[in-house]
């Protein structure tokens, strides 16, 4: 926990399932100050938190004093995401716990933006499961998003992102919140990355304790996330992600997207194998707002987006810059 995390008591929340949750509270963490239109959204991805800027913050070199998101001249949020946990109302809160969508996620975070006393954001920022927030941020509230930046991340999952999401919950459920969690986010981060990034950095290299380079790494991250993470939030927030389709019940994804209003840059990972730039693309063709798909180069797959902070620095200038 970081001494910049405050609580914001929202009240309960009306749900896509026809429940509520009765109590909801956000953790969230601010940067810069707040003139009152000068406020920026940034959406974590699933394991993130709040923590952007900072030290520890996981995008430390994109968000700070003179950095693509400038806190010197914007006041930047970021939100524990609902059902998360790391401060957030979660599944290690209540049991049961009920089901989410990204839309109830983005609901709870528009309570938030009232209880902080902003009207409207000057962008919305995200990328994988955060990009999801930020695509459905500006298709729920148009007029509450000035600006957007969605990276790795298309208008719906994919039946190959549900496969592999709902693998990494079955193993959960069968190895446990320690054995499964481990097992299901070594499977994820083979997504994550790139076969080319795995071959050059480990090929068919044997570690002296006989075990290949490449397991130890994917060993090395699945304990790493049973040390930080929730298994419960983990299923939790698959799930949730699992639901994610801009279309629904909105008349289809091109109707969805019109109803976009926002400056928008839509990027993609040219070695993304998990979220095709393929599927970036027609967001980039249809979105009103949006010029062209811009693609970030890199030989890091899918977390690209966590790694190359130039390009996504010069991204952010781009959408910010008035």
């Amino acid at each position: 926990m970081t001494d910049n995390r405050q609580y914001a008591t929202l009240g309960s929340l009306p749900l896509e399932s026809g429940g509520e949750l009765p109590s909801v509270v956000l953790a969230y963490e601010t940067w810069g100050t707040f003139t009152g239109d000068n406020a920026i959204l940034v959406e974590h991805a699933l394991t993130g938190d709040s923590t952007i800027a900072g030290g520890e913050g996981w995008w430390s070199k994109v968000v700070g004093p003179g950095l693509g998101i400038d806190t010197n001249t914007h006041f930047v949020v970021a939100a524990n995401i609902l059902g998360g946990c790391a401060g957030s109302t979660g599944p290690e809160d209540l049991e049961p716990f009920p089901a989410l969508t990204v839309r109830d996620q983005v609901a709870a975070e528009a309570r938030l933006a009232d209880h902080l006393g902003v009207n409207t954001w000057k962008a919305v920022i995200g990328g994988s499961a955060g990009g999801m927030r930020a695509l459905e941020w500006a298709v729920s509230y148009p007029e509450r998003v000035e600006r957007l930046m969605s990276i790795a991340v298309g208008p719906f999952a994919t039946a190959e992102q549900i496969a592999w999401t709902t693998i990494q919950n079955d193993m959960v459920r069968v190895g446990g919140p320690i054995d499964g969690l481990d097992l299901a986010r070594r499977v994820a981060h083979v997504t994550y990355r790139s076969e080319p990034e795995l071959a050059e950095r480990f090929g068919r290299t044997v570690q002296d304790d006989g075990r290949w380079a490449v397991e130890s790494y994917l060993q090395h991250h699945g304990t790493k996330i049973v040390n930080r993470f929730s298994a419960k939030s983990y299923v939790v927030l698959n799930n949730a992600m699992n639901s994610h389709d801009l279309g629904r019940d909105r008349g289809g994804l091109a109707a969805a997207l019109q109803r976009i209003t926002a400056r928008t840059i839509i990027a993609a990972i040219d070695s993304d194998r998990l979220y095709r730039p393929g599927d970036q693309q027609i967001m980039a063709d249809e979105i009103p707002g949006c010029e062209q798909l811009d693609m970030i180069s890199s030989m890091y797959g899918h977390d690209g987006f966590l790694i190359e902070f130039d390009q996504v620095n010069a991204l952010a200038r781009r959408l910010l810059a008035d």
